[in-house]
């Protein structure tokens, strides 16, 4: 983030690099992502009052199937391909955009007139979530947070709805992050950006707050002071517009509020007291809505920027001024040491704020778990933490692999968050990397029935139902990601360890599936979700699973108290599941819970038993705990129709838009239906729009037969909606 770092070019300016493997490209021309400068997005466009922006604002119509899409969009390869939003506070850069970049206009946006809206809004709402009794005395609850600043892409060309590649940062160690930054800008692309909908809806499952960023980059790398002042400008009657404008941004794409790091030197006292003003005004707006801001320790209270790597008296009123809060938290610079940490938390306690709502910078963008961390600073063992994590770039467990298969992924992101033992209930010896689940508690959102996880994390090879492959090419959209277990994973056993890892060969739903494999020779118990599940008569569990050659027997466990203390073994009760089978398909088994009636469930688990001493390899597919003998089937979607079109040939691409089911619905699910009968799955979404970018003529066909459906909590799927393209 630092001017005077080597690295700050890059880290600024995330702009799209053809080095780096499999990172999103734009995919299309500037001529077909729509007019290079602002003139559309001015046209017409009328300010909306802040208190009548809701996230159910639609997008204006687009034009009918079959109908001309327009010059701007006919010819190109992905004329249709909504991207995540990002704008320039007012002015833009002199000149032209790059290839696949829109400069676009903050102060003349207005949702009425964003045609990528419906589907750039977050629909999931921001989930509670609880803290169970760690694994492990070491972590602690009520102490250091974290803070997580990703890239999940370039600034400009970043998907709204996930992309056809397995390879991307499929984030599932959720229980540990307390707040995560769509980090990203750029002085060529924009410098204010909407996190995409599939990120913030994996978030808010999981109980994480998800901010926009507001970048003001550095003189060095295209900085003008121009947009900080456009940005904190008042009208006149004294109001901060974009204030205003950041809250209606916030609320119409469903994220939680924004990080604002001011960058931009050249700056004096009088502008300070004015971005001073603005964050208490952006504050103020958005507090009803329960937006939050955190302040990047740049910009100081001279107006200039000189990076403090504390709090202090020269950045203080940036945090917390005499009428009382401004910022929520503030990220600490990278240039902290033990004794600015210290005297930081110190100054928070005066304030009467909370020493953790303050994030010392680490920095793993480079070396990820090899950086050279003083961990005793702000989270020692044996003394209370001094002050919260704030990692930058920890997206590096996917950028540095070689292979960035989903596995080889998944297990540097394990490393990452658990460490080498991968048991945060046994930790390895610490050589160097403090891993967060040795200091972090973990924290959960299972807390009501109907409970369902496929061990889906949002990304795959392939994509399966009921344990068929509907479509055999890889795939990532983090919003069809389920709520995995937090603690990865907490395995007991007399006997050697087995593997324990989400695999991604088989599945009986999405991309992923939970594998167990070794040769063990005694009980294996692998604990799964923390809950507060509130048993009934009439509460059942519902395994799906499959064994290798090798014949088992599964049992599964329900905890019924916590444990009386960090570090203390989780008391299950064991309940029986099933029966040895040799066929090596997938089963489904019923286990009722009502003997446990009156009770709450705390943890969840399972334990497998392998027959002899031939090697074990289990899936568990699917786990789901409800109060009903069947699954319920949600209401099905109306009203589906494609919007709008643009086609090559015997190819084409579409939108679609829907009118959401009537009660709770998961995501909803599109399929192709073939001339042969079979179904193709097409793509999935929580919003009531989805983009679908290739559709291809089978044959002869006289229409392509789509049939959308609504997906329920356990994966009940309702009757469906059904329109046709007619070629």
């Amino acid at each position: 983030m630092s001017a005077t770092d080597p690295d700050a070019a890059p880290r600024t300016s995330p702009a799209p690099d053809p080095r780096v493997p499999g990172a999103p490209r734009p995919a299309a021309t500037p001529a077909a992502r729509g007019p290079a400068r602002r003139t559309v997005l001015a046209a017409g466009a009328l300010p909306l009052a802040v208190g009548a922006a809701t996230p159910a604002l639609a997008a204006p119509p687009l034009p009918r199937a079959g109908t001309d899409t327009g010059p701007n969009i006919a010819a190109s390869p992905a004329a249709l391909a909504p991207y995540a939003s990002y704008w320039f506070p007012d002015s833009l850069p002199p000149g032209e955009p790059g290839p696949g970049i829109v400069w676009r206009s903050l102060a003349e946006w207005n949702p009425e007139s964003d045609p990528d809206l419906a589907h750039n809004a977050a629909t999931v709402p921001l989930a509670p979530r609880f803290t169970p009794v760690p694994p492990h005395r070491d972590a602690r609850a009520g102490q250091a947070r974290i803070a997580s600043l990703v890239s999940f892409g370039p600034t400009a060309g970043n998907p709204s709805q996930g992309s056809a590649t397995a390879d991307s940062y499929a984030l599932t160690h959720w229980a540990y992050i307390d707040e995560l930054v769509f980090w990203g800008g750029s002085a060529g692309e924009g410098i204010v950006l909407a996190p995409n909908a599939p990120v913030t809806d994996a978030a808010h499952r999981n109980g994480v707050r998800v901010l926009g960023n507001v970048f003001l980059p550095p003189v060095a790398y295209g900085g003008d002071l121009r947009w900080t002042h456009e940005l904190v400008r008042r009208d006149a009657l004294g109001r901060f517009p974009l204030a205003e404008k950041l809250v209606q941004v916030a609320r119409t794409h469903g994220f939680d509020g924004w990080f604002v790091n001011a960058e931009t030197d050249g700056g004096d006292s009088a502008l300070a007291s004015r971005v001073r003003e603005f964050l208490r005004a952006l504050r103020t707006a958005g507090a009803p809505h329960g937006l939050r801001i955190t302040w990047y320790d740049a910009m100081n209270a001279t107006g200039r920027v000189g990076w403090q790597g504390a709090l202090n008296a020269l950045n203080q009123e940036f945090f917390e001024d005499r009428a009382g809060k401004v910022a929520d938290t503030l990220f600490v610079d990278f240039r902290w040491t033990e004794r600015t940490l210290e005297s930081s938390g110190a100054l928070a306690d005066r304030l009467g704020r909370s020493r953790h709502e303050l994030w010392a910078g680490v920095d793993v963008e480079s070396n990820g778990r090899h950086s050279a961390v003083r961990w005793d600073a702000f989270v020692p063992r044996g003394r209370d933490h001094v002050v919260s994590y704030g990692f930058y770039r920890p997206e590096w467990t996917r950028n540095h692999l070689t292979d960035r298969s989903p596995g080889a992924f998944h297990l540097s992101d394990d490393l990452f968050w658990t460490g080498e033992s991968l048991d945060p209930s046994r930790p390895a010896p610490e050589s160097g990397w403090r891993a967060p689940a040795t200091v972090v508690a973990d924290r959960s959102t299972v807390t009501g029935l109907p409970f369902a996880c496929s061990f889906n994390t949002g990304h795959g090879l392939r994509w399966f139902e009921d344990g068929e492959v509907l479509d055999d090419a890889p795939w990532s959209h983090l919003a069809l990601q389920d709520r995995l277990p937090g603690r990865r994973w907490v395995v007991d056993t007399t006997g050697e360890r087995p593997s324990v890892t989400l695999d991604f060969a088989d599945a009986w739903r999405g991309g992923s599936s939970l594998l167990v494999a070794g040769r063990p020779g005694a009980p294996v118990a692998v604990g799964l979700h923390a809950t507060r599940l509130p048993l009934t008569p009439t509460t059942v569990a519902e395994l799906v699973h499959r064994t290798g050659a090798c014949p088992v027997d599964v049992e599964f466990g329900v905890a019924t108290r916590e444990p009386a203390a960090p570090g203390d073994p989780v008391p299950y009760t064991w309940l029986r599941a099933t029966v040895p089978s040799g066929d090596g398909g997938w089963r489904t088994t019923r286990v009722p819970l009502g003997t446990q009636a009156g009770r709450t469930a705390y943890a969840l688990a399972v334990r497998i038993t392998g027959r002899g001493n031939e090697p074990v390899s289990w899936r568990l597919g699917a786990l789901s705990v409800r109060d009903t003998a069947l699954p319920r089937h949600p209401a099905p979607p109306a009203h589906l129709e494609v919007v709008a079109t643009a086609r090559r040939g015997n190819e084409a691409e579409l939108r679609l838009a829907w009118d959401r089911a009537v009660g709770p619905v998961r995501h909803y699910e599109l399929h192709r239906l073939l001339p042969d009968g079979t179904r193709r799955f097409l793509g999935g979404t929580c919003a009531a729009a989805l983009y679908v970018p290739s559709v291809t003529r089978a044959g002869p066909e006289r229409a392509v037969l789509l049939e959308l459906r609504a997906v329920g909590e356990t994966y009940a799927m309702s009757a469906p909606a059904r329109t046709e393209l007619p070629w």
